[in-house]
């Protein structure tokens, strides 16, 4: 018991820290900030990989020391389904955002290449401009708040999931505490994307972080269910272990690298990227 409150603790920080740092940030922005941030989404994507690859995938095709190709069908399986997941649940967000703004056409990056676009300001500022009301901005926000909510549930699962290899010694697992390390960082921008268009709408800033943190609240339910599914058996372990490993990878080349290299067309997030793998492959084999 003690060790399922230690991962709901440090899920919770991942979670409800992430996107309420990132409903602080929010309220600070500054629009030349694009650089930073696309560093920072490139080396969380960097260890994101790397921890996917060397710890996640290597224990979901030989769960609890077991060798065998029935479990690297199943891995393989896993991988596909959390991909899925991840996928359709950001294409339910993007479909209720990315129409709103006329210049995101046919020859337009269907991803973020700016700061503003990456976390929506630019779609609320031409709703601004173009009369609309506070009222739509906030309820717009409440939408994004509900959507971001759902996609914490399987972010929360990958942690939970992580832990799940240690779990029967009752210690907590470097790789467990590395992924919610960098789910926390992903989560800033996913903040900043509630938080926007609730300050736009007329919230306060204070009560729009608040509300953005709160959004964060379901990774802690991925995260037991994670945990759970994990500890039932090598079978459950192995599914488990690969569905984290689709929805991060889905993560890292869905959406941050290619974000992070649109946001500053440099070799430096490039760089960033192999750092982050290295910084990886230290924390799990150090």
């Amino acid at each position: 018991m003690d060790l399922l409150w230690e991962i709901v603790w440090i899920t919770a920080l991942a979670g409800m820290g992430g996107t309420g740092l990132g409903g602080v940030v929010s309220c600070l922005f500054r629009k030349d900030s694009s650089r930073t941030v696309s560093l920072l989404l490139s080396f969380a994507g960097g260890v994101m990989t790397a921890v996917v690859c060397f710890d996640l995938l290597a224990q979901a095709v030989a769960p609890a020391g077991i060798a065998d190709h029935t479990y690297l069908v199943l891995a393989a399986v896993g991988v596909m389904l959390g991909y899925a997941v991840i996928y359709l649940l950001n294409a339910w967000i993007d479909r209720g955002t990315n129409h709103e703004v006329a210049h995101i056409d046919e020859s337009h990056p269907k991803t973020a290449d700016s700061l503003e676009e990456l976390i929506h300001a630019d779609h609320y500022q031409v709703h601004e401009q173009g009369g609309q009301s506070h009222g739509s901005l906030f309820l717009a926000g409440l939408v994004m708040a509900a959507a971001i909510a759902l996609h914490n549930v399987p972010e929360g699962m990958v942690i939970g999931a992580s832990f799940a290899t240690s779990a029967q010694q009752a210690v907590l697992s470097r790789g467990g505490i590395v992924m919610a390390i960098v789910i926390g960082l992903h989560n800033v921008p996913e903040g900043m994307a509630v938080a926007v268009p609730l300050i736009s709408g007329g919230m306060k800033k204070a009560k729009a972080a608040v509300l953005t943190a709160l959004t964060g609240a379901p990774t802690v339910l991925g995260a037991i269910l994670g945990l759970y599914l994990g500890t039932m058996g090598p079978d459950m372990l192995s599914l488990s272990l690969s569905f984290a490993s689709g929805a991060m990878l889905y993560v890292v080349f869905g959406e941050l690298l290619p974000e992070a290299i649109l946001m500053w067309k440099s070799k430096l997030p490039a760089l960033a990227s192999v750092v982050g793998i290295l910084t990886g492959l230290v924390i799990i084999y150090a």
